[in-house]
């Protein structure tokens, strides 16, 4: 029987996944996504596959790959996802199809703890404030129970807790073997057991941070795999840019500055005066950031010439210089005590790094790259970077020899593999508009690969509605974010919450999120939730509470990471709200630059990349309203060019067929569907 058999058996009635789950129903688009796979694995190759919503994409790449006894990496685009496909959906098919698979979850050097820096961390500036001496001992009592030392077990470690940088290794600051804990290191034991297994779960950061330094322990795991999967595969592009390129921040040099002060006083004391060497490391970095201005911060600065746009010329290149002299000094400080301890000639390998790539953003931008500078609150961040991933994929990963046969003897591999090449397969529920999903596969240099589109199985137009108010003010206007959130606040307060706002700008997040507050708090009827205000992991607990529990209803207003991955099933989400058509922003340096590449190739850049974007996008926002077969709710963008301008057919037929509400009393009556007791009522939109 053959793999493509196999898997459309377990997916039939009567099959494995049947008999496993009394509830399993068979989908015809699943099997379908399934076989191809299959095929794929069998033969080797690329596929490509925009599997709608609910298809059930996870299984229908995870069975055919799991069958195939091949070695298996699959790639996704969150840590949160890599842990539900580990503690949730293959050890359940491993169970189901009764396969002897040993899996592995293999993270990026931030997520483990590192004994060696926890142990130094008490002698941090930072572990000195009260609130982070807390978190510290709360982290050191946790070290001693964990296996794995990741810290995602660490229940109520924010995110943007700043002991995470105090506990965690960087590339730059890891000893390797020379540390005195390597043989108890997490993050080594964690690329052993992952060199070990037959499924090895990864996600994108790694993936293409390993292709731009070789470092993640990929370079050994890949050669070793026949079979790569990318999950949220619409993600790799601009996940590969960022590591693809090459970076350069401020915080980088207060964090060399900090180590440096840290292991001097340790290991050095009285042989440097290790607070003048940092400090002049610190002061450099502080000059770079105020070269480029106080009233800059969110800002992201072309940099087409000797400095980033409205920078002064002068003041950044004598800014520039004053980082390279201060690596200089801290080079020579730590050559004259290197002996002492292995720390300090690995800290006189980052300064050596950081010299160099201050001078190499000291010259101008190779032609081939797009430069700019990020202007954050904290930092200043100077980047370097292809326009996409194509070429990089094409010579660097695509092209990659098949893994050798393993010699079971030796546990070697020294033989090269017979039979077909490696299988890649690239997946997501939004690749793109056309037949050939060309907005992904080209900037993935996968134009000759098999392209499989998988609709989804949902009746849209029975489940939900599509309304855009035409009251609103033009997207450009000033008063429209505020507009907006007047006209939402009684919308959310029918349904007792359970609404979503999907923002294209921070500004438009903080001036909504703003105007709910001040209309809707002061009746405790709804809490208002707004990114930024919590974890972001906090936020989506809370909002998938809903009003359980006696607590009120919420709405939640987000932007960026909320309009994909956020998952609300059921109840809990009836409305969201996508303030305007998420076209890239113009003054973007990267869009710029995109945009400049097809004018001069004779293509017109909103036609060409502005508007599959915004599709694109646009999908993805849809995407979190209608999660299983009986999800209700409504769909609001608050845009009227969607169905007042020529492009808004384009971006109406990527969003789902959904039923169109075309006056405020349909929308009135609709939203009334949502509030009776049973929203799976057939009269609801």
């Amino acid at each position: 029987m053959t793999l493509a058999q196999q898997a459309q058996e377990a997916f039939a009635e009567g099959g494995a996944l049947a008999r496993a789950d009394v509830h399993f129903q068979p989908r015809q688009g699943q099997t379908e996504m399934a076989v191809a796979v299959a095929q794929t694995i069998a033969e080797g190759g690329a596929l490509v596959v925009e599997a709608g919503t609910g298809v059930g994409k996870t299984f229908a790449y995870l069975v055919p790959a799991l069958l195939s006894g091949e070695r298996v990496l699959v790639s996704t685009a969150t840590k949160a996802l890599q842990d539900q496909l580990f503690a949730r959906d293959l050890p359940l098919l491993v169970q189901t199809l009764g396969l002897p698979v040993r899996m592995a979850l293999l993270k990026g050097r931030a997520s483990y703890l590192c004994l060696h820096r926890m142990e130094q961390a008490r002698q941090d500036v930072v572990a000195q404030e009260r609130g982070v001496a807390r978190v510290l001992a709360k982290v050191e009592e946790w070290s001693r129970t964990t296996r794995s030392g990741d810290l995602a077990e660490l229940t109520g470690l924010d995110d943007r807790s700043p002991v995470i940088p105090l506990v965690t290794s960087t590339r730059e600051n890891c000893l390797g073997s020379q540390c005195p804990r390597f043989r108890e290191c997490h993050l080594h034991a964690a690329r052993r057991s992952a060199l070990a297994a037959d499924v090895v779960v990864i996600n994108h950061h790694l993936f293409f941070a390993d292709l731009a330094v070789r470092e993640s322990g990929m370079a050994e795991l890949l050669p070793t795999v026949r079979v790569v999967i990318f999950d949220e595969a619409h993600q790799i592009n601009e996940t590969g840019v960022q590591f693809l390129g090459l970076q350069l921040s401020t915080g980088q040099m207060a964090d060399l500055a900090r180590d440096v002060l840290a292991c001097g006083m340790l290991h050095a004391r009285g042989l440097v005066d290790w607070q003048a060497v940092s400090a002049q490391l610190e002061c450099a970095a502080r000059q770079l950031r105020l070269a480029v201005g106080p009233d800059r911060a969110g800002a992201r600065l072309r940099w087409a010439d000797t400095a980033p746009d409205g920078v002064d010329s002068a003041a950044w290149n004598a800014a520039l210089y004053g980082v390279c002299a201060s690596c200089a000094v801290v080079q020579e400080s730590l050559d004259s005590v290197s002996e002492l301890a292995p720390d300090f000639q690995r800290l006189y390998e980052r300064c050596t790094e950081l010299l160099a790539r201050a001078a190499l953003f000291s010259g101008a931008a190779s032609p081939a790259q797009v430069r700019w500078v990020d202007a954050g609150g904290q930092q200043v961040r100077m980047v370097e970077s292809p326009l996409d991933i194509a070429e990089s994929m094409r010579s660097r990963v695509l092209s990659a020899p098949v893994p050798a046969q393993q010699d079971e003897d030796d546990g070697g591999w020294p033989a090269p593999a017979s039979g077909p090449g490696r299988a890649w397969v690239f997946t997501s529920a939004t690749l793109g508009t056309d037949e050939t999903l060309s907005w992904f596969t080209e900037r993935a240099g996968l134009q000759g690969a098999r392209v499989l589109r998988v609709s989804s199985p949902f009746d849209y137009a029975g489940q939900a509605a599509l309304y855009v108010p035409r009251h609103l003010p033009a997207p450009a206007d000033p008063a429209h974010s505020s507009a907006l959130a007047r006209w939402i606040a009684p919308a959310a307060q029918k349904l007792g919450g359970r609404t979503l706002v999907l923002t294209t700008t921070l500004k438009a997040l903080r001036a909504i999120g703003d105007a709910l507050k001040t209309t809707l708090e002061a009746s405790h009827a709804l809490e208002i939730l707004v990114q930024g205000d919590w974890p972001k992991r906090r936020l989506m607990e809370r909002f998938r509470e809903g009003s359980d529990h006696g607590q009120p209803g919420c709405i939640l207003v987000a932007s960026a990471t909320f309009w994909e991955g956020f998952d609300v099933p059921g109840d809990a989400l009836q409305l969201v709200v996508i303030d305007k058509l998420p076209f890239p922003p113009p003054g973007d340096p990267l869009v710029e630059a995109r945009s400049t590449q097809l004018e001069r190739a004779g293509q017109k850049p909103f036609t060409a990349y502005a508007l599959p974007e915004a599709a694109v996008a646009l999908k993805q926002g849809a995407g979190r309203l209608i999660r299983r077969e009986t999800d209700r709710g409504i769909l609001v963008v608050g845009d009227t060019r969607l169905v007042t301008m020529g492009y808004g057919k384009r971006l109406m037929a990527a969003l789902p067929p959904l039923a169109r509400l075309e006056s405020e009393q349909a929308f009135e009556q609709a939203l009334l569907a949502l509030t009776r007791p049973s929203t799976t009522d057939p009269s609801c939109p």
